[in-house]
């Protein structure tokens, strides 16, 4: 499938799930009638009670020194100014005994996805969605454990958080505005509280929106090609970012970080997919980073790519 294929189904109105890999290389449509015919599972910003549960995982992760040396890596290109802020992710390796599944039916988030026996997400960030003529997307940069004290006041008084979400924000109302008009952002810096397997988490998010002209539906392919790879988990400027995540983190990313979303004839919602579980030969990896700037500790960095690493 392509990203033409998706306007030709859109302006038909036929509702289907949409699938990409981070670079937006790989891309997957499956039409909704036809779903299941896949071994594929997911969910949509949908309501849904709290299943508490005990997915334990024991984690194997990369060893802090060698963490400091991509870390370093970045900094010295940020320094050169070939990049401001590089979203620099890690894969781990997992051990649980769980099937993906059964990690799926466990994990509490409004955007899950299960691929078959490949991989599954469960994300609390939205990318897109379009609903009347309107699109919206919400960047989610900044990440603190819930139990510290004043953790709110802490995350949204931090200079080094700031600057990060600022740039996130930037790049995004930039991106909407090669396919929208009027973008603006409607809400700056709230915060969502996320339960994280042991622990609970505060993110931070904004709103950002803009005005899409009648009959997006037979461009929304367009809108997708000219979106992705995504903003909040690539990097700002986008284009030189890509190639140092290239040069940098040393494994693939496949559709970590990548976005699935499902149009249904009259709208379109979209995740991004973090919190994502990989199934391979020799196990599971669990790939997951944050965002570096140049006020960025890497201690700091090391603990938070560790504290993503959970089933919520």
């Amino acid at each position: 499938m392509t990203f033409d294929d998706i306007n030709s189904l859109a302006k038909k109105g036929i509702p289907f799930l949409f699938i990409s890999d981070f670079k937006a290389n790989s891309i997957k449509v499956i039409e909704l009638d036809k779903l299941k015919e896949h071994d594929i599972e997911f969910c949509i910003d949908e309501d849904y009670t709290i299943k508490k549960h005990q997915c334990f995982l024991r984690k194997y992760p990369l060893d802090f020194e060698a963490y400091r040396q991509k870390f370093d890596f970045v900094i010295e290109k940020i320094k050169s100014g070939e990049t401001y802020l590089l979203n620099l992710t890690q894969a781990t390796k997992i051990d649980t005994k769980l099937t993906l599944k059964q990690i799926y039916n466990n994990a509490n988030a409004q955007y899950k996805l299960r691929y078959k026996d490949e991989f599954v997400c469960f994300s609390p960030e939205r990318f897109i969605t379009i609903k009347n003529n309107k699109i919206s997307t919400y960047p989610m940069k900044g990440t603190i454990d819930a139990s510290v004290k004043n953790a709110e006041q802490k995350i949204l008084s931090n200079q080094k958080e700031m600057a990060e979400h600022v740039m996130v924000v930037d790049l995004l109302r930039n991106d909407l505005s090669v396919v929208a008009t009027n973008v603006r952002v409607d809400k700056f810096r709230y915060i969502t509280k996320i339960e994280a397997g042991e622990k609970n988490l505060l993110q931070v998010s904004s709103s950002i929106s803009g005005d899409l002209s009648d009959g997006w539906q037979s461009r929304l392919g367009d809108i997708l090609k000219a979106l992705l790879p995504a903003g909040s988990i690539s990097g700002t400027p986008k284009k030189s970012t890509l190639e140092i995540i290239d040069e940098v983190e040393g494994y693939d990313r496949g559709y970590f970080s990548g976005v699935f979303g499902v149009f249904d004839s009259q709208s379109f919602q979209s995740g991004v997919m973090i919190r994502f579980i990989q199934k391979t030969d020799n196990g599971y990896l669990y790939k997951s980073g944050g965002g570096i700037t140049l006020d960025s500790l890497p201690k700091d960095e090391y603990d938070e790519l560790l504290h993503k690493i959970y089933i919520p």
